[in-house]
C-alpha cells in the first residue's frame, strides 16, 4: 500500500496578523518551533512517504516559497490552485493528479498549519486510517478531546469497524460550553481535526456523486494536467467552481464515512492564545519569544518580539506582538478577533502591513 500525503497550504491566516501577511500566511510562520509550520508538517511524514510521493497544494503566490522551504519535493509535486476555492476543489485537483499516477493510491490530506507533539503516534494513526480506507470508506482522523472545547467541530462515533475505525454517526457544529461538556463526558465524540484519508478511486466516486461539476471538469482536464500540471484550462475551470469545503461538499453527505481516533498531542494553533499549547511557558504561564522580549510581573501572556526590546510589565492574559512595522495588543480571550483588525485596515485602505 502506497500512501500519498497531500499537504494543504492555501490558507490566509488572518488571525496571526501582524506576523501573518498575504505573502506569508500562518503556515509559513515558525509558531510551534523554530521552523515554519509547513516544514514541520512535511518533516513528520518521514517514514510514511518519500518526497516523491508527497504533494503540497497552494496558491500561485506561495508556490515559490513552498519550493524554497521544501526543496526535496519534485517541482511537479507542488500543485498550484489557480484561484482559491476552499478545500473541495483543491482536494479534487490532488485526487486526479495522484490517481493518474497510481489508480490504487491512498491519499492522506493534511493541514499544513497544525502542530503534533507526538509524530510517531501521528504516523501510526495515519497508517491505521490508510488501512481502513482500503475498504473504500472515506476516513477522517478524529482527535480525542482533552477538554470541552467550543472552538472545534465534533464527530460522533458509531459502530466499530476494522483497523481501529468507527462508523461516523454525525458531524456536529461547534457546541456551546454545556453541550461540549456533554460530548466529552459521553466518550462518543472526537474533535474534527481536518485530516482525511481515502483512495483516489473512492474520492472520485464521492465527488462525482456530490460535486459533479467539479468531478466532470477534473476528468476532462486530466490529460492536460499530466502534461503540464496547470494551465489556462485549469484556471478557467477553477473560476467556475463553487467555493466549498470538503466537509460540506462530501464528508457530511456521503454514507461511507469512517473515523479513526487519534491521540498524538494535536493542536490547530488556531490563534495567538494557543501558543502556550505548543511552546514552553515560564513559571507564570508566559511565553516570551524573540531576543528582545522581556516579561516582568506578568502571567498568562504571549509576547512575541523581534530584534528590538519589547518590555511587558504587570499584564495578565495579554498578547503582545511586535512585527517591526506593526504592533498588536489584545486580551488572550479575544485572540480570535484579530481578523477584525485585518478587516478594518483593509476597509480603511491601510494595506501596507497586510
Amino acid at each position: 500500500m502506497k500512501l500519498f500525503p497531500v499537504v494543504m497550504a492555501g490558507g490566509s491566516g488572518t488571525r496571526f496578523w501582524p506576523l501573518s501577511r498575504s505573502r506569508r500566511p500562518k503556515q509559513f510562520l515558525p509558531l510551534a518551533s523554530d521552523r515554519p509550520l509547513l516544514v514541520d508538517t512535511v518533516r513528520r511524514l518521514k517514514g510514511l512517504a518519500t518526497p516523491a510521493r508527497t504533494f503540497v497544494v497552494c496558491g500561485p503566490g506561495h508556490a515559490p516559497l513552498v519550493r524554497r522551504l521544501v526543496p526535496a519535493l519534485p517541482v511537479r509535486n507542488v500543485l498550484v490552485e489557480p484561484v482559491a476555492r476552499n478545500t473541495a476543489p483543491a482536494i479534487a485537483l490532488a485526487t486526479w493528479m495522484v490517481g493518474a499516477r497510481d489508480p490504487e493510491a491512498v491519499l492522506a490530506v493534511l493541514p499544513s498549519d497544525h502542530h503534533v507533539a507526538d509524530p510517531a503516534g501521528f504516523r501510526a494513526t495515519l497508517k491505521s486510517a490508510a488501512r481502513a480506507a482500503k475498504s473504500g470508506d472515506l476516513v477522517t482522523v478524529g482527535i480525542r478531546p482533552t477538554r470541552p472545547e467550543t472552538g472545534y467541530g465534533y464527530i460522533r462515533t458509531g459502530a466499530p469497524l476494522a483497523d481501529g475505525a468507527f462508523r461516523v454517526q454525525a458531524f456536529v457544529e461547534k457546541p456551546d460550553p454545556a453541550r461540549a461538556a456533554e460530548y466529552v463526558a459521553s466518550g462518543e465524540y472526537l474533535w474534527n481535526g481536518g485530516i482525511f484519508v481515502f483512495t483516489a478511486r473512492a474520492m472520485k466516486e464521492a465527488l462525482g456523486r456530490h460535486l459533479p461539476e467539479v468531478a466532470e471538469a477534473m476528468a476532462r482536464l486530466e490529460p492536460a494536467l499530466q502534461r503540464s500540471g496547470s494551465g489556462p484550462a485549469l484556471a478557467r475551470a477553477f473560476r467556475r467552481f463553487p467555493s466549498i469545503s470538503i466537509d460540506y461538499a462530501v464528508m457530511e453527505k456521503a454514507r461511507n464515512i469512517a473515523v479513526v481516533p487519534g491521540d498524538f498531542g494535536w493542536s490547530d494553533v488556531g490563534s495567538f492564545a494557543a501558543i502556550p499549547e505548543v511552546r514552553a511557558v515560564d513559571a507564570d504561564g508566559n511565553v516570551a519569544l524573540g531576543s528582545g522580549a522581556l516579561v516582568l510581573d506578568s502571567a498568562g501572556c504571549v509576547v512575541l518580539g523581534g530584534g528590538r526590546t519589547l518590555a511587558v510589565l504587570g499584564m495578565r492574559d495579554t498578547v503582545v506582538v511586535d512585527a517591526g512595522d506593526a504592533v498588536l495588543v489584545v486580551p488572550r480571550e479575544r485572540s480570535q478577533d484579530v481578523r477584525r483588525v485585518v478587516e478594518a485596515l483593509r476597509a480603511r485602505r491601510l494595506t501596507r502591513t497586510l
